[in-house]
C-alpha cells in the first residue's frame, strides 16, 4: 500500500515538474520572439560596393550580406539597396559612403545613419515605436523621424561651401543643425511633406539657407524619380505633383536631362556639378592641393554621369 502510495506521489511530481517545464518554455518562447534580433543586410547591390568592418578591413559587398553595427559603406559604383528589418529600406545612391549603427530589437529599434558623403533616400514603411528611433547625421546637420519617405544629400558646391539637402516625400522630418564644434541647435526645423530645406556651413556660421521650400523634382536623379512613380502607383505617398508629372521629368533626364559630374581627390568626393545634357563641366573654383590638375578635357561636352578625379 505504502509502495502505491510513493509511486502515486512520484507521478504527481514528475507531472507537475513536467508542467514548469512546459510553462517556462512557451514564457521563454515569447520572451525570445519578442526581444528578436534585428536583421541588416545589402538587399540589393549595382555595381561595386565596400563595406568596411573593424578588425576585417575592406570588404565586397554582395546581395544577402549581413551587415553589422558599426561597417562603413561606400558605393564606389552603381547603386545599393539596404534593408532593415523588415519595412526601412536605404537606396544609396553612387559615391555615397555612410556608417551604421543599428540597436536593439525589431520592435525598438535604434538606427544612427552617418552621412559622410552623397545621397540616401530613406523609406521607412511603418511608423517606429515609441521607443524607437531613426536618425541621420550629416557633419552640419541631424534628421529625426518617426516613419516617413526623404532624401538626404550632403555636398561641397562649388563655392566650396558644405551643403545638406533634405527633401521629404512623405511624413515629416525634424531637422536640427550640428555646428562646427560639434554642439547640436535646440532649434527645430520640420520639413513636411512635399518640401525640402537646404542646410549650409562655411567658415563663419551653419545655418539654413531659407524656409522649407516646394520640392524641386527636376533636380532629383532618375532613381529616385522611379521610387516616387512606384510609391505614388501603389498608393503609399501623396505629393503635389502626378504620376504623369514625374513620369515626364524621369523621361526628360533619361534622354537628356542633366548628368552629375563629381570631382574625386584621394578616394573621396571633392565637390559634385549638375550639367545639362551635351553642356559643359567647369573647372571648380577650389583645388584640393597645390600640385596636380583635373584628369578632364573640360572642352568635352558632358553626356553621361562622370567622374573627375584629382591627379
Amino acid at each position: 500500500m505504502e509502495n502505491k502510495k510513493t509511486i502515486s506521489k512520484g507521478i504527481i511530481i514528475a507531472i507537475a515538474a513536467a508542467v514548469v517545464l512546459v510553462a517556462v518554455g512557451i514564457a521563454a518562447f515569447f520572451v525570445f520572439k519578442e526581444k528578436t534580433y534585428r536583421i541588416v543586410k545589402i538587399f540589393e547591390v549595382e555595381g561595386k560596393t565596400i563595406v568596411t568592418r573593424d578588425k576585417k578591413g575592406d570588404i565586397d559587398a554582395y546581395q544577402n550580406m549581413i551587415l553589422e553595427s558599426g561597417d562603413t559603406v561606400y558605393v564606389q559604383q552603381g547603386k545599393t539597396v539596404l534593408k532593415l528589418d523588415d519595412d526601412k529600406f536605404v537606396y544609396a545612391e553612387e559615391t555615397s559612403k555612410f556608417s551604421l549603427v543599428a540597436k536593439g530589437n525589431k520592435k525598438d529599434s535604434k538606427t544612427s545613419i552617418n552621412l559622410i558623403e552623397g545621397a540616401i533616400t530613406n523609406d521607412i514603411q511603418n511608423k517606429l515605436s515609441n521607443n524607437s528611433s531613426y536618425e541621420i547625421n550629416t557633419q552640419n546637420s541631424n534628421m529625426a523621424v518617426k516613419g516617413t519617405t526623404y532624401r538626404v544629400h550632403t555636398y561641397i558646391g562649388d563655392d566650396g561651401v558644405l551643403y545638406t539637402k533634405v527633401s521629404v516625400f512623405g511624413g515629416a522630418v525634424s531637422t536640427r543643425l550640428i555646428y562646427s564644434d560639434g554642439t547640436v541647435s535646440d532649434e527645430e526645423v520640420m520639413v513636411e511633406n512635399g518640401k525640402e530645406v537646404i542646410i549650409y556651413e562655411n567658415d563663419v556660421e551653419t545655418d539654413y539657407l531659407s524656409e522649407p521650400k516646394d520640392i524641386d523634382y527636376s533636380d532629383l536623379p532618375a532613381d529616385v524619380l522611379e521610387i516616387l512613380i512606384d510609391k505614388l502607383k501603389n498608393g503609399e505617398i501623396e505629393l503635389d505633383i502626378s504620376i504623369e508629372e514625374l513620369q515626364d521629368i524621369y523621361d526628360y533626364i533619361i534622354e537628356n536631362g542633366s548628368h552629375t559630374v563629381t570631382f574625386m581627390y584621394g578616394g573621396t568626393v571633392f565637390g559634385t556639378q549638375s550639367v545639362e545634357h551635351e553642356g559643359y563641366a567647369t573647372v571648380p573654383g577650389l583645388v584640393p592641393a597645390q600640385s596636380g590638375n583635373w584628369d578632364y578635357d573640360f572642352n568635352e561636352p558632358v553626356t553621361e554621369d562622370i567622374v573627375i578625379e584629382w591627379k
